[in-house]
């Protein structure tokens, strides 16, 4: 996130005037703010039960060749993200739950991560100056309307992604599986190309075999 377009639509680091500051605050994103929107009850409650429910610790395969895929996936990622997420435990427990809720919403990994590094550049704490929170900057008011109503969890890496992965299936079957336009919706700017192309460019680094 380092080049105009990125910096227009990614998380922004504020440098804070002291080393204690930068301990105690979250550090601020600049990403787009999805959009309110009224749901027809069948929407709300199928989101709802989309949100609902917890992902398994470990996933399950048909054969061993998958698993051996998985595995090997799972190492690659891990090791490109180790600049961004230190912590080792972290970042494995990260990767597994983005491939998790991205199979779960039937969205491709790629571009799933590609979002995340454009809207918080892999950072769990990030707040938009509009709001949004989390590794998926999901706008505080989906928890009202499909949540608990608890903000708060939207630090939680497992709900955040979670929120995250639905909202996205979400829009994009609104836009009928046109990513443009269903990442433009996401990041609250449907129809202007700078937060797709960012994505889409993104989305590139994490590709795998």
């Amino acid at each position: 996130m380092n080049n105009a377009v990125g910096l227009s639509r990614r998380a922004c680091i504020l440098a804070p005037p002291l080393l204690l500051t930068s301990l105690v605050l979250p550090k601020l994103a600049s990403a787009g703010a999805q959009i309110e929107e009224p749901l027809i009850d069948s929407v709300r409650n199928a989101l709802s039960a989309a949100i609902a429910g917890s992902a398994p610790v470990e996933p399950e395969f048909k054969d061993t060749e998958s698993r051996m895929i998985y595995h090997r996936w799972l190492g690659a990622m891990s090791d490109r993200l180790k600049k961004k997420i230190p912590e080792q435990q972290a970042r494995i427990d990260f990767v597994k739950t983005v491939w998790y809720e991205s199979k779960r919403a039937g969205l491709d990994i790629t571009l799933v991560m590609g979002l995340i590094q454009v809207e918080s550049d892999f950072r769990r704490w990030a707040i938009s100056p509009v709001g949004a929170r989390g590794y998926m900057q999901v706008m505080p008011f989906w928890t009202r309307l499909i949540g608990d109503g608890d903000t708060s969890k939207l630090f939680k890496t497992k709900l955040n992604l979670r929120f995250g992965c639905v909202i996205l299936r979400h829009y994009l079957d609104r836009e009928k599986g046109d990513l443009f336009m269903g990442l433009g919706r996401y990041n609250g700017s449907r129809g202007k190309a700078v937060y797709p192309e960012a994505v889409l460019g993104a989305r590139k680094q994490w590709e795998f075999g």
